[in-house]
């Protein structure tokens, strides 16, 4: 418990520097989103509502220190601030209208990479020198070195618009009525199918050599030379002695990459024309929409910092030597 409250507390304020961070560098870029907004009125903004916009953005003649303990209540409260590129939609909302997507699409992309890469790089060490250890690693890291947008313009074409198998872009067909029942779900599956393919190609092959060069190490410990010594079936030992040990940096990847899965893969939502926070941020960088670039960036702080909180969780239970640190 002592290791959970302190790790808590380094997380507590890695987040606090990013919400200070996320304040400030803003406000030392030059201009502002109510410049923005007055130069694309072409002058038709009265000198009132000028002032009401300053305000609304925080931007007004307070003191900075003032506006910075304004702003940290509002986040605190969930008041993320007004989207300029969708005004008036609040920041919250904008996000939280694109985030589902990008976590289903993150999320299983992530799942099946890492599942089928530990498992690849978990048979591969295990039968060295095989036909799996021999041929797998050097095509799937070669796989992997092509860029995302790169394979999705590949599969696009190939999959969506020569052969016709998977629709071609956003995330559902335009006109089906969202709702959790089998005609939309499975339509959601199917243009899930080349964006996710995408991006699992190009991790898989991360995991798999990981993995195997992990499990290459542990299994050449004592102990599994004991467990052989011992009789016990070869799939045990491969699975409860060496995989379990060989594990845990896969734990501390996949809690990094579980953060940043809040990111989504921006080119291959831009490519699919998938919704998403990548694609949101693409849109909220060219209008120079900076109360939603600050919530997408601390939405992302937060999803790797509670991401990692999960991991030393993890790491407690699968490592009995962190318990006696």
């Amino acid at each position: 418990m002592r290791l959970i409250l302190r790790n808590l507390g380094f997380y507590l304020l890695a987040f606090w520097a990013s919400i200070t961070l996320n304040f400030v560098l803003p406000r030392f870029m030059p201009g502002d989103p109510v410049s923005r907004m007055f130069a694309q009125a072409q002058g038709s903004m009265q000198p009132d509502q000028i002032a009401q916009l300053r305000k609304l953005f925080g931007l007004d003649d307070r003191p900075l220190w003032e506006q910075y303990v304004s702003y940290v209540k509002s986040v605190f409260t969930g008041d993320l601030g007004i989207s300029i590129t969708r005004f008036p939609t609040p920041v919250s909302d904008v996000i939280g209208s694109q985030i589902g997507w990008t976590l289903l699409l993150g999320g299983v992309a992530l799942v099946i990479a890492a599942v089928a890469g530990n498992l690849l790089g978990i048979v591969a060490a295990w039968r060295r020198g095989g036909a799996l250890d021999s041929a797998f690693p050097p095509l799937l890291i070669f796989v992997g070195s092509f860029p995302y947008f790169w394979l999705a313009m590949g599969a696009l074409y190939l999959f969506g618009v020569s052969l016709g198998w998977f629709p071609l872009r956003h995330a559902y067909d335009v006109g089906l009525t969202p709702g959790f029942n089998g005609e939309f779900l499975s339509n959601v599956a199917t243009h899930l199918v080349l964006p996710a393919l995408t991006i699992v190609l190009v991790s898989i092959g991360g995991w798999m050599l990981g993995m195997r060069n992990t499990m290459i190490a542990t299994a050449a410990e004592d102990y599994i030379t004991m467990a052989e010594a011992k009789g016990l079936r070869p799939s045990r030992i491969m699975f409860r002695y060496a995989a379990r040990n060989a594990l845990l940096p896969s734990v501390t990847n996949f809690g990094m990459a579980l953060g940043f899965v809040v990111g989504g893969a921006l080119l291959t939502e831009v490519v699919f024309a998938y919704p998403g926070i990548g694609y949101q941020l693409l849109m909220a960088v060219q209008g120079l929409d900076y109360p939603l670039m600050q919530g997408i960036f601390l939405t992302l702080t937060a999803a790797v910092l509670f991401a990692n909180f999960l991991v030393d969780l993890v790491y407690v239970r699968l490592d009995p030597r962190v318990r006696v640190r």
